[in-house]
């Protein structure tokens, strides 16, 4: 190559190509994507936020306000007369019996339901993952199978199976109809989860000795946190907000949160002072048990999406 030559390819080269430089025009898709990460984006989301919240700051708002002032105008007339705020709902709602009774009744029914089904579906998840047994594959896909039963289909064939051994309308019963229906979303997704876990790390804690209890206990459970964590938040909300299965099996003299504010409407349709502060805090409880466990929740979610 003559230096002529050399120098004509030493300018091509830097002669910038179409499109490239700083004054260049950007597509529309990427300008809107380049501005999706900056401010506009975050503003659109805190609106997105604030609207979702907004039946509960409504709820809130009515739960702090009386009965003639919820009556009279709605609950956004806080913001121009704060003098409506009061605790009095609340101090109502601690001296209604039937109110807090339930919210104990939902805890005895809620707790149990969810810890026998993190249990119960941990020990069943790791025995599908990782145990040989007669059977294995097709009794999971009866689990799998066990997933698309509606609740609804049971009710009677199971309120028939409850009177009959005794257990109808009584907290245990309705322990073990949400435990039953729980348990084939909780070994379907433990198990899923515990097969992720490499086996050469399970082997390796064979060969140091460690038989299958102590394996479960020391390397799966840990691993399986996330899932577990995940698992645990689902069943919980699901119990602590069911009104159907409580509606029909629970005790009629000590029924959960949402049965008795149902009552609550039914009997006194005019009480919304004892409804609204009932009602936010049979709400709040769950949020507060969410936000807890988020992080986990999260890692359980997103375990597995990335290798």
């Amino acid at each position: 190559m003559t230096t002529t030559e050399a120098a004509e390819a030493g300018q091509a080269e830097r002669v910038p190509r179409k499109g490239a430089g700083t004054g260049a025009r950007q597509p529309l898709g990427a300008r809107i994507a380049a501005r999706a990460g900056g401010g506009v984006m975050r503003v659109f989301l805190v609106l997105v936020a604030l609207f979702w919240l907004m039946p509960t700051i409504g709820l809130l708002l009515s739960s702090l306000r009386g009965a003639e002032d919820i009556a009279a105008t709605g609950w956004w007339k806080v913001f121009t007369a704060p003098s409506e705020l009061t605790f009095d709902n609340y101090q109502r709602l601690l001296d209604n019996s039937t109110i807090t009774g339930s919210l104990f009744s939902t805890v005895l029914i809620t707790v149990p339901s969810t810890l026998l089904v993190v249990v119960i579906g941990s020990f069943a998840g790791y025995a599908f993952a990782w145990m040989e047994f007669p059977g294995r594959d097709w009794w999971f896909l009866v689990v799998v199978g066990l997933l698309v039963v509606p609740v609804q289909v049971a009710l009677i064939p199971v309120s028939e199976l409850f009177g009959a051994i005794g257990i109808f309308e009584t907290t245990f019963g309705v322990i073990m109809f949400h435990t039953a229906f729980g348990l084939p979303f909780a070994i379907f997704l433990l198990r899923n989860f515990f097969a992720e876990i490499p086996r050469e790390l399970l082997e390796a804690a064979r060969l140091d000795g460690a038989g299958e209890i102590r394996l479960f206990a020391r390397v799966v459970m840990p691993l399986g946190g996330p899932a577990i964590a995940s698992l645990g938040i689902f069943q919980f909300l699901w119990v602590w907000n069911d009104m159907l299965v409580a509606l029909i099996f629970a005790d009629s003299g000590s029924p959960p949160i949402t049965v008795a504010l149902q009552q609550q409407v039914r009997q006194f349709g005019n009480n919304i002072d004892v409804l609204a502060p009932g009602a936010f805090v049979s709400m709040v409880i769950p949020l507060v048990v969410f936000f807890a466990f988020q992080r986990q929740f999260v890692s359980g979610v997103m375990a597995g999406a990335v290798k």
